[in-house]
């Protein structure tokens, strides 16, 4: 499939999309306690998308694989050492636990996609604080590379950079990502690779940059519900994304909040 540009008219509704799936993580902030469980987050988040926002959870029923099961709930929740698509249950957080909470809003016919790492609690060890940081600066130093002329493989050079740099390792099963109209579109976004290959990037495209780092060694093992990833070594992961567009001088992220970490100073 061809990498979809989108028009004026798509930019202000993914503009709208956007903003509020990062206006759901800045209402689940203070909810994400020890004690709570990740079900319900997921309630939460829920009522406050339908219901409030007016909208839907992308992820709820989302069926990619005709022989795969459908994701059950309406958030992602990956803990600890779940790399991605972790399913919300009953099990409570603890002081101590990192989280990530993955969030897309579909509204007026077009998704918004967003996650965010948490700190949970008071006693999350400096080494997971550490990867916390490094990861949400190795997602920013991706879109700094965000602009016409420049190659898909230049964000993913920059990530895979940073994180290595750190004695980290990225995950390579899973990728960015095209959105709009689509909760999935071309192009594939890697988070690992070489400079100045891929795709160019032209004003108009909007795709999610959302890198997944390990602690430890990047290979992944699967749950047997068919949807989590977790880190095979058992090592911490973090996560952090934003969806981008790419402007006709650099790139507008369009998932911003008020509660969202502060920008790195190099930005």
């Amino acid at each position: 499939m061809p990498i979809i540009i989108k028009n004026a008219q798509d930019i202000e509704f993914m503009r709208i999309s956007c903003k509020l799936a990062a206006e759901v993580l800045d209402y689940i902030e203070p909810y994400v306690q020890p004690g709570i469980t990740t079900l319900e987050l997921d309630k939460l988040c829920h009522d406050y998308i339908v219901n409030v926002q007016q909208a839907y959870p992308s992820p709820l029923n989302y069926k990619p694989n005709p022989k795969g099961p459908a994701f059950p709930n309406s958030i992602c929740t990956s803990i600890n050492s779940e790399i991605c698509h972790g399913i919300p249950n009953e099990k409570a957080l603890k002081d101590g636990d990192i989280i990530n909470l993955d969030i897309t809003v579909y509204k007026n016919g077009y998704h918004g996609d967003t996650s965010r790492t948490f700190l949970v609690g008071h006693k999350v060890s400096p080494q997971a604080r550490r990867l916390v940081q490094i990861t949400y600066e190795a997602m920013w130093l991706g879109i700094q590379q965000v602009k016409p002329g420049n190659y898909l493989g230049d964000i993913g050079h920059a990530i895979q950079t940073h994180a290595e740099n750190h004695a980290y390792s990225v995950v390579q099963e899973f990728c960015g990502h095209g959105i709009g109209k689509g909760f999935h579109e071309e192009p594939q976004v890697l988070h690992y690779g070489r400079a100045k290959t891929g795709p160019k990037l032209e004003a108009g495209m909007i795709f999610t940059i959302e890198p997944m780092i390990n602690q430890g060694k990047r290979h992944v093992r699967f749950s047997s519900n068919g949807w989590t990833a977790l880190a095979k070594d058992r090592s911490l992961s973090a996560q952090f994304e934003h969806t981008i567009l790419v402007t006709a001088t650099g790139y507008e992220v369009l998932t911003v909040s008020p509660k969202m970490p502060t920008v790195p100073e190099f930005i």
